[in-house]
């Protein structure tokens, strides 16, 4: 195999990375799959309803089906053996469930709770057209509900079962394969001399759950060219995160082994804080790799910066666009570097939390999201906020 590469692409800024990460990645190929395992997947096409809801009118309480003004004479009632009249007359009722069809002529329902009922004789108050849901209220047949391109949470599976559909067309969860890289790391015990717990391994299945992809597998390696060559062409996913060998170190291997598979580099390098020698990559089969760095909050820093886009890429959505909060203490800037401080976000805006070198995850874990400080002369006095889960966004700012 060749192992021409070509020319390293120079640092980008924070922003034209996300950006090139994002269009880097196309839309997996639609699926239909069944409702039940359509949720937090996006749609792929509108949704068109194929026959009006309701198809009838129903009722929507308990109690009488009446026709008229009061008093009313009961002629039957749902569930008895004596069938449901075509259509009341006035003067009748017909006693009903809350969902069940109600004969025409129906022109309310009155709820079993402001009913009066003697024998057959049946007397309450009612509206008009209370308690009834007429034939085509929700929709018509050929309404579309929804657009292609939202995420199916559960209302829309609700929805979708209301309209008798069973399967639907999504761009499915991007299934994501994790390589953790070092001789030093362990996944027991606590760290010590030649020792390093890994740190980033337990943090990538919630940030790819997060993102709205799929671990389908996570590995340990060595520090080994050869093993890492082997495990990226081997990882049957759609994208391949490689942690702790995105630098120029000796025992930083990426580069040479995505020179080896002949892999187009994107992005080398991200001119941010944390998180600098970050990658991206395409491999000739169109599998996405994403480098990150070996401190574990430079690590998660990349990961919000060319993961989270790439993912969004393959779902089918746009870039996920970041808020907007006040700094009331002002946050330094870097003046050439993006940096990506924790922040606490409150009524008055973000707060940073401190503990935030490279290798420290402290701030992060109490942390609400990342503060985007774009570089400059002058303290910040507003951010852009970078969430860690991307459908969570508890602040209020």
């Amino acid at each position: 195999m060749s192992t021409a590469f070509a020319p390293p692409v120079t640092s980008l800024s924070w922003d034209g990375a996300r950006e090139r990460a994002h269009a880097a990645a196309r839309p997996l190929p639609v699926r239909w799959v069944p409702i039940a395992d359509a949720e937090g997947a996006v749609l792929a096409a509108p949704v068109v309803a194929p026959s009006a809801v309701p198809p009838v009118d129903r009722s929507a309480m308990d109690g009488y089906a009446v026709c008229g003004a009061a008093p009313w004479t009961l002629v039957g009632r749902v569930g008895v053996a004596t069938s449901a009249p075509a259509q009341l007359r006035a003067g009748e009722a017909f006693a009903v469930v809350t969902g069940a069809a109600v004969p025409a002529g129906t022109t309310a329902v009155l709820p079993d709770e402001d009913a009066v009922v003697d024998g057959r004789r049946v007397a309450g108050s009612v509206t008009p057209g209370r308690h009834v849901r007429r034939a085509g209220e929700e929709c018509s047949a050929g309404d579309e509900l929804l657009p292609a391109g939202i995420v199916v949470h559960p209302a829309v599976l609700g929805l979708v079962a209301t309209l008798g559909l069973d399967r639907l067309p999504v761009h499915p969860h991007p299934r994501v394969a994790a390589l953790v890289t070092g001789d030093e790391l362990v996944s027991e015990g606590p760290s010590g001399p030649g020792r390093v717990r890994d740190a980033i391994g337990p943090m990538l299945p919630g940030l790819l759950a997060g993102a709205g992809a799929r671990a389908v597998a996570t590995a340990a390696l060595p520090d080994s060219r050869a093993l890492l060559l082997d495990a990226i062409a081997d990882a049957d996913a759609d994208l391949v995160l490689v942690s702790g060998s995105s630098a120029s170190g000796p025992a930083d291997h990426l580069r040479p082994a995505l020179a080896a598979l002949e892999a187009d580099l994107l992005v080398d390098g991200v001119t941010c804080r944390p998180g600098h020698p970050q990658a991206l990559a395409r491999l000739r089969d169109g599998r996405l790799v994403v480098g990150l760095p070996g401190n574990p909050f430079a690590a998660l820093a990349a990961f919000l910066t060319l993961a989270v886009p790439v993912i969004s890429g393959l779902r089918g959505e746009p870039l996920p666009v970041l808020v907007a909060a006040p700094v009331p203490g002002g946050l330094p800037r870097h003046a050439v570097c993006t940096r990506l401080v924790p922040v606490r976000v409150g009524p008055h805006g973000a707060e940073p939390v401190g503990h935030n070198g490279p290798a420290m995850l402290r701030g992060a874990a109490v942390a609400d999201a990342l503060a985007v400080v774009d570089p400059g002369p002058a303290a910040a006095i507003a951010a852009r906020l970078l969430p860690f889960d991307q459908g969570a966004r508890p602040w209020g700012v």
